[in-house]
């Protein structure tokens, strides 16, 4: 197809007339001319054109220039062979730039210029007479081509005058459908437009409708628009029918609806106002020899399809569009292809704001943070990111910043008009449930929210989701468990708390003012419409509940209290007398300040006590309760409570807290029997003595027991068993069921002082083990058979004496601070493993020499040592050290630290801090690699301690046992653009100064280091905050990422970094040149690299920063 179709070209001309003259240009081509003239239509001219017998270059040049070829058609066109060659040319610009062709045919039968009969033909086969075969076969072909277009035929007009206006009326039209610039850059358009083409499926001549579904907002007529553009010059007409969502609005029956339609839809297509459409076949008599292109936009029901969209009436080749939040009109309507419009990626929605807050496709310095906040504000909704964009473009940061909170919670006009014609077309059951998901059920499992709405006299949950989801007013999204979601975009969240506020409180369906509920509670003023109720204690001065607040709430729901405030100075007053209704399905209070609690929970899924201040309740409820429907409770925090309810009748629980229960004795032996349930939590338990037996609990995955010192013996557990925590407890040795838990992956034992020994059956899929601050002596000789173990920590066993053979898949083994530890299998053969051996000190020699070889062979260690090792190539005292360059660039380094005074190493948190006062020296062995991109005679390498002072160093070059190829520190070294807001944001902040003080550059890599994830996302709250060495363990490769700054005025780029893996950077190489340290000293900073080859190109400059200092900063914490 023409090229055009997919690229708009620049037309100098909008139409070329190709015409006899002696038959048209006095009378018809002069009024046509007028006519295009007072349509505002440019024409070329060609008078002061010389005609000749070959076409002039000048006419060649200015129908390539035209948008559209209009074929005047004459009694003696064809007797003249300049009209036949312009013919010909045009022809050619149709295929080759996809130039539009419309015949006229003035006092000529079609039939005689399409068979080259009558005085046409006549005419025809003199200008033939003296010409080639082949150029009589080219135009024989030409006219018989355009003699089938269907065109304005003279003798169907009454008079000229009507006919000129008829098609300077079709010239106007196609002009307003040719390809324009409108889309042109916006962000991810030509993606959608691919992917719509190859649904249309263009090439096939069958009749096709496709869909295009999606949120409001999300840029579905702006996309049927753009294909409107670029498509309409492949079809004989076209037609966009916007604004179908209020042709219901006109009081006329479905039928007549749809003739009314029909006949709008006929008026556009053919171009005749007066058209009278009686029954609906009109359609298919009047367009099914007609390829058609119709885009049916903001389609809201059936009929509006079945009035417009038959494929039997159009004819073939023909496409129709439908655009339309609603998916389920277009599968009830038949149609199978349909394009989903997803929202765009995080890059592309920032992109989107960008350019309308900018008009760029970056932010000045200083707006970053600002964007990502208001983009944020958006929920990547392409609607929300132009209008706010728009809103804030020309504004200070100041104002930016002024405007923020208002804009997270209201709407602009033009958004909300947008959003809130979905949410009122939707039945009266399903707004509520859009209201209860976005107020409390967002990001939540359907099966969570299944089960918490279900089976209610006011929701048709199930039914209700399909429908939210098919009108695009939620996303269902599967997660990496294979899990669906509920997701609602954050502008109808917003949308959704402007139509709550708006309603009636009589009628409301959630009640959060907290002067609205203070109202309804204190004069008892609840109605049955309420579904959900939730107060923040700390937004209101004083509350004295009425007892009968929730007697007419009788469909309520949810009910969530919280408490910002000190509970014992409570602003909340509870009578005794006040019941709940039994139809609550959530129950979530905080602090509260009664013993015990008053109704039927028998409707109750989820129940939430959780508050670690202070908390009142007892007991939950007198006796044994029906708790079918009860799936979790957590009552995490409740100090006093004394005993647990009876939950023999509670066979879905799924998950128990009763961490922080410092009264809670007993768990009560009903649990011993509740087979669904998965966690089961009993941290902080000061006074729990005893535990029923756990092996019934076919589906317990997780136990975690921690500080329940009067705890002295663990119960059976049963095979199901995945994750096991015992901490601090009195707990002396496991259970004998234990050893049948083969699929234990997650083991902590930690700091049980009465564990003596430890079994010797380990689970074979166990990963992760931490036996740390035990009391144990020996480590069993089958651990070397866990080929899953990757995480071993003996941390604090002060009696351990030796270490057996360990399993090759470990890869961090923490040891510090084993006393008594004295020796260590000969087998140390693993591969890139992070040994920690800090403070032990009784390591005899064999066990030492076993960790060195190690640490020479594979990864990282640091353990007490004087000197450097004997292995080192090279060796200089102080924390310099001057090698030649090698043909490798991989190196192990070794460097002797001591510690002077007393250092504190702050935890992950920033909440405590652990201090370390060892005076002796430790030696660290770890690799580094650089890229060797230089030609100087010698490396200078130069480490940095931080706290820690380097007393002496040492270096051995190793041989890179692959491809010997230089694969250094920056080979994956790259220019990027923004993939997301977070990268965009941390562009912005980790661009270091590189004159800030060592202060200041110590906080900033704290800073990033604490944003790394050195453990895996499955670990939880009870694992003991890991070191900082730990976190160089788990990570051991430094990254540099390179990202340029737009703002700058300089090119100089700056390093953004990710905190590093192992101390590989800690040395700074050195090339030495006195060109390189005269042009970095003019700077001001400290050269890096230098080259005594004065003669040779220094091809790396100093654009990376020196990450070694930073690293050495870490490094002073972690080892002290």
């Amino acid at each position: 197809m023409a090229s055009s179709s997919s690229s708009p070209r620049n037309w100098r001309y909008n139409v070329f007339t190709s015409f006899h003259g002696p038959d048209v240009r006095i009378k018809f081509l002069s009024h046509l001319r007028q006519q295009f003239v007072y349509n505002g239509i440019t024409m070329f001219d060609d008078n002061g054109i010389e005609r000749s017998q070959i076409i002039a270059p000048a006419l060649k040049k200015a129908i390539g220039e035209s948008r559209i070829a209009i074929l005047l058609l004459s009694k003696n066109y064809a007797s003249s062979s300049w009209c036949l060659d312009e013919l010909l040319e045009i022809l050619k610009c149709k295929e080759d730039i996809g130039q539009i062709v419309m015949t006229v045919f003035y006092e000529v039968d079609p039939s005689h210029v399409r068979k080259q009969t009558g005085d046409f033909g006549l005419a025809f086969k003199e200008t033939c007479a003296h010409k080639t075969e082949e150029k009589r076969q080219k135009w024989t072909q030409a006219l018989t081509y355009v003699g089938n277009i269907a065109g304005e035929d003279f003798k169907h007009w009454p008079n000229e005058a009507k006919m000129i206006e008829k098609i300077a009326r079709d010239v106007s039209d196609i002009l307003n459908v040719t390809p324009c610039r409108d889309f042109d850059g916006m962000v991810g358009l030509n993606d959608h437009l691919r992917k719509m083409e190859s649904l249309l499926d263009l090439k096939n001549d069958g009749v096709k409708i496709v869909g295009i579904s999606g949120p409001a907002g999300i840029g579905k007529s702006t996309i049927a628009t753009a294909l409107h553009g670029r498509l309409s010059n492949m079809f004989q007409r076209t037609c966009f029918v916007d604004n179908l969502r209020e042709s219901y609005k006109i009081g006329l029956d479905e039928y007549r609806l749809k003739l009314h339609l029909q006949q709008q839809l006929l008026a556009y297509v053919l171009n005749q106002d007066k058209i009278r459409v009686g029954h609906l076949s009109v359609m298919k008599e009047r367009l099914d020899d007609l390829r058609v292109l119709i885009i049916l936009d903001d389609v809201e029901h059936l009929y509006q399809l079945e009035a417009l969209a038959d494929i039997r009436w159009f004819g073939p080749g023909s496409r129709v569009i439908v655009t339309t939040e609603n998916r389920e009109i277009l599968l009830q309507h038949g149609i199978k292809d349909i394009y989903h419009v997803g929202f765009p990626s995080e890059g592309e929605a920032l992109m989107i704001f960008f350019l309308s807050a900018f008009r760029q496709p970056s932010p000045p310095y200083g707006f970053l943070k600002l964007t990502y906040e208001v983009a944020s504000i958006c929920g990547n909704l392409p609607l929300g990111l132009h209008v706010l964009g728009t809103l804030l473009r020309g504004k200070s940061q100041a104002e930016w910043i002024e405007e923020l909170p208002r804009l997270k919670d209201c709407l602009d006009g033009r958004i909300e008009s947008v959003l809130k014609v979905g949410y009122e077309s939707l039945y009266e059951k399903d707004q509520a449930l859009f209201l209860l998901i976005a107020v409390y059920f967002n990001y939540d499992y359907v099966d969570y929210v299944t089960s918490m709405l279900e089976n209610t006299n006011v929701l048709d949950v199930r039914l209700g989701l399909k429908k939210l989801a098919n009108r695009c007013l939620i996303q269902i999204d599967i997660d990496h468990n294979r899990k669906s979601r509920v997701v609602m975009n954050r502008l109808l969240q917003v949308m959704a708390r402007e139509v709550i506020s708006k309603q009636k409180i009589s009628k409301r369906k959630i009640l959060e003012d907290p002067q609205d509920i203070c109202y309804v509670l204190e004069e008892a003023k609840g109605k049955g419409s309420a579904l959900g109720l939730s107060l923040d204690v700390a937004e209101i001065k004083e509350l004295v509940i009425n007892k009968k607040a929730f007697k007419k709430m009788c469909n309520l729901l949810i009910l969530k209290v919280f408490n910002g405030t000190d509970p014992r100075e409570s602003k909340l007053h509870v009578p005794e007398e006040m019941e709940l209704p039994s139809s609550i399905r959530l129950l979530h209070w905080e602090a509260y300040p009664r013993k015990s609690f008053r109704f039927g929970p028998e409707n109750l899924v989820t129940l939430n006590m959780e508050y670690r201040l202070y908390s009142e309740l007892e007991k939950l409820w007198k006796g044994t309760q029906p708790l079918a429907n009860l799936k979790e409770m957590n009552l995490c925090g409740s100090s006093c409570l004394k005993e647990l309810p009876d939950l023999s009748k509670a066979a879905n629980l799924e998950r128990l807290d009763v961490a922080e229960c410092n009264a809670l004795v007993e768990i009560p032996s009903s649990v011993a029997n509740l087979h669904k349930i998965v966690n089961l939590h009993m941290e902080s338990c000061e006074s729990l003595e005893v535990i029923p037996t756990l092996i019934n609990l076919a589906s317990l995955k997780i136990i975690n027991i921690h500080d329940c010192p009067r705890l002295k013996s663990f119960p059976d557990v049963p095979t199901s068993l995945e994750e096991l925590v015992i901490e601090k407890t009195g707990v002396q040795e496991l259970p004998a069921s234990f050893r049948h838990c083969t699929g234990v992956t997650t083991l902590y034992i930690c700091s049980n002082r009465n564990l003596k020994t430890f079994s010797t059956h380990l689970p074979m899929g166990l990963r992760k083990l931490d036996l740390s601050n035990c009391g144990i002596e020996w480590v069993t000789d089958s651990i070397k058979d866990l080929h899953n173990l990757y995480y071993l920590k003996l941390s604090g066993c002060k009696r351990l004496v030796s270490l057996p053979e360990l399993p090759c898949s470990l890869e961090c083994l923490f040891a510090e601070d084993c006393t008594s530890l004295e020796r260590v299998s000969d087998s140390l053969n693993i591969p890139n493993a992070q040994f920690n051996f800090i403070k032990c000190f009784t390591l005899d020699r064999e066990a030492r020499r076993a960790i060195i070889q190690q640490s020479f062979v594979h990864g990282n260690v640091i353990l007490p040592a004087r000197e450097v090792l004997e292995e080192v190539d090279y060796r200089a005292r102080g924390n310099c050290l001057t090698i030649p360059p090698s043909a490798f660039n991989r190196f192990k380094v070794c460097v002797v630290l001591v510690i002077g005074d007393s250092v504190k190493s702050a935890s992950e948190d920033f909440q405590l801090q652990t201090v370390y006062t060892f005076q002796t020296e430790h030696v660290f062995v770890f690799d580094i690699s650089f890229p060797l991109i230089f030609n100087g005679r010698k490396i200078m390498l130069k480490f940095f301690g931080g706290y820690a002072r380097i007393i002496e160093c040492g270096v051995q070059i190793l041989m890179d046992e692959t491809d010997g190829s230089n694969k250094g520190l920056f080979e994956n070294v790259e220019w990027r653009t923004y993939k997301s807001y977070e990268e965009a944001v941390e562009k912005e902040e980790y661009q270091w100064d590189t004159n800030e003080s060592e202060e200041e550059e110590e906080d900033d890599l704290w800073d990033t280091h604490e944003s790394n994830e050195a453990f895996d996302k499955e670990d939880h709250d009870y694992e003991s905050a890991p070191t900082a060495y730990e976190d160089i363990c788990l990570n051991p490769s430094p990254k540099l990422d390179p990202i340029p700054n737009p703002t700058a005025s300089s090119s100089r780029p700056l390093s953004r970094f990710t905190f590093p893996d192992s101390a590989a950077a800690f040395a700074t190489p050195r090339i030495d040149d006195e060109a390189s340290n005269k042009d970095e000293n003019e700077e001001g900073d400290k050269s890096e690299i230098v080259s005594e080859d004065k003669d040779e190109d220094i091809a790396h400059d100093g654009d990376y920063q020196s990450i070694s200092s930073k690293l050495l900063h870490i490094l002073s914490l972690c080892i002290n």
